[in-house]
């Protein structure tokens, strides 16, 4: 039995049928979870259509004129908009799409898929409430819990889904908001102060703490804000949000010194629940934390005997990809397959933003603080070839190696598709590859890619380079 459908749960039902097992998934909101109806696929898919605006924003440097007219024209914004409207229904359309897909896969593996809602009657039963009202008591052997987050909310700032929003309301949107005030400077809330920014909106980010993605490699996270200021968005710094209201066709976000912000629309990214109420844990000897998540070991499995978690709701990591490998592992481990533990430090992540930053490994503060002795190097994109031809100048790549065995042990990229460059960091890392072994390879001349290369190539010896 599989409680919830998003990327842990419909991931771990794929591998349970594939050894045999005779899988049922309970799923009440749509195959695919919140990552691809509300969340993960959404949200890049909108940033998508604002990394296109950013390349023609950006375009008059490599001698590109656009003017509705045809006639040349300094300005490349001229003629050029974005119709809200069309982009969120393209968005809402491969959302379902995606989703219908996963559900016609989960058939295709014979997976039985109940429309309902769940809840764990002791750690060897299922109580199924279907979407007609009727109950389905379901005895398992193997019981998997992926009911995932969903966003947090402010009593000082309450949602009202048309100008007061959290993540889940942007895709009803027919007009940009002519200003948007983003409170949070996360992963979530950076991502959509750049997407907006670059379709047109006057974006102003709110952030409690001194720089915007505080958990994320301060070089990196640097790098963005001033590409941030320098494109106009307003940075607020040490400026924690303490309410929010309506004000006729806007809102207000008062701020905790008395300061207040105005804009057309806010948008609430401070952070997520996990969705662990009314599951009949307390039957069971499944455990959480003091947030509400469910603890787990390294192969998912909780307190109770039988019972497994996967994804957001144990609060391991906020990623599609660790959920999905948390479910695999799930299942490999219940049904006795082949396993190895879930390895963080193998874990690749990406921040969405315009530049991206992609970031796998051990990290920056981890070595300044002499928790891993490690070399470094930094490269900045400005001496890539290939960066200068596409006239990216925001960005670089950093590599940290063993102080005396040159095995790669972590790194950051901060550039134009981050996402797919972090790749070749990420293998050589889970392969223990050596810095040697990393620049042996060939790259394309000239690409992106060469400077990882070079990078490698640049921590033979005994030196740190930045």
């Amino acid at each position: 039995m599989i409680v919830g459908g998003g990327p842990g749960g419909y991931e771990a039902a794929l591998v349970a049928s594939q050894l045999g097992g005779s899988v049922t998934l309970v799923e009440d909101e749509g195959l695919g979870g919140s990552a691809v109806l509300t969340g993960t696929v959404p949200s890049k898919t909108l940033i998508a259509t604002a990394d296109v605006m950013t390349e023609v924003r950006e375009s008059a440097e490599l001698g590109v004129r656009l003017d509705a007219a045809g006639c040349a024209d300094d300005d490349p914004d001229h003629g050029v908009a974005v119709d809200l409207s069309a982009v969120n229904a393209r968005v809402l359309d491969l959302a379902t799409t995606q989703s219908a897909d996963i559900a016609e896969r989960l058939r295709a593996e014979h997976v039985t898929i109940l429309d309902g809602r769940a809840r764990l009657d002791g750690p060897e039963r299922v109580v199924a409430t279907l979407k007609d009202g009727t109950e389905q008591a379901l005895d398992a052997d193997i019981v998997l819990i992926a009911t995932g987050s969903r966003p947090r909310e402010l009593a000082t700032a309450p949602l009202d889904g048309e100008r007061i929003l959290s993540w889940r309301h942007l895709y009803a949107l027919t007009e940009l908001p002519e200003r948007l005030i983003v409170v949070g400077s996360g992963v979530t809330g950076a991502e959509f102060a750049s997407a907006y920014d670059a379709l047109g909106s006057d974006v102003v980010l709110v952030s409690s703490r001194d720089r915007v993605l505080p958990g994320e490699d301060a070089d990196a996270a640097q790098v963005l804000e001033d590409v941030f200021t320098r494109r106009g968005m307003t940075v607020l710094s040490r400026s924690r949000a303490a309410s929010v209201v309506r004000s006729g066709d806007g809102v207000v976000v008062t701020l905790a010194d008395g300061r207040t912000v105005e804009g057309s629309h806010c948008l609430l990214a401070v952070g997520s629940i996990p969705n662990t109420e009314g599951l009949g844990l307390e039957t069971t000897r499944v455990e959480t934390d003091r947030n509400g998540s469910i603890v787990v070991d390294r192969v998912s499995r909780t307190k109770a005997r039988g019972v497994y978690a996967a994804g957001d709701c144990t609060g391991v990591l906020p990623l599609a990809s660790v959920a999905a490998m948390q479910g695999r592992i799930a299942m490999w481990h219940a049904l006795g397959d082949a396993v190895a533990p879930l390895d963080l430090l193998t874990v690749s992540s990406n921040v969405f933003t315009t530049p991206e930053i992609a970031t796998v490994g051990v990290s920056q503060q981890q070595v300044d603080d002499h928790v891993v002795p490690a070399r470094q190097v930094v490269l900045r994109l400005r001496g890539n070839p290939r960066a200068k031809m596409q006239g990216n100048r925001d960005g670089f790549v950093k590599l940290f190696c063993r102080s005396v065995t040159g095995i790669v042990i972590g790194g950051v990229v901060v550039a134009p598709r981050a996402s797919e460059l972090i790749y070749p960091i990420s293998l050589a890392i889970s392969q223990r590859l050596t810095v040697d072994q990393l620049s042996a390879s060939f790259t394309v001349y000239p690409s992106l890619s060469g400077s990882i290369a070079e990078a490698a190539r640049r921590l033979h010896g005994t030196r740190s380079i930045t």
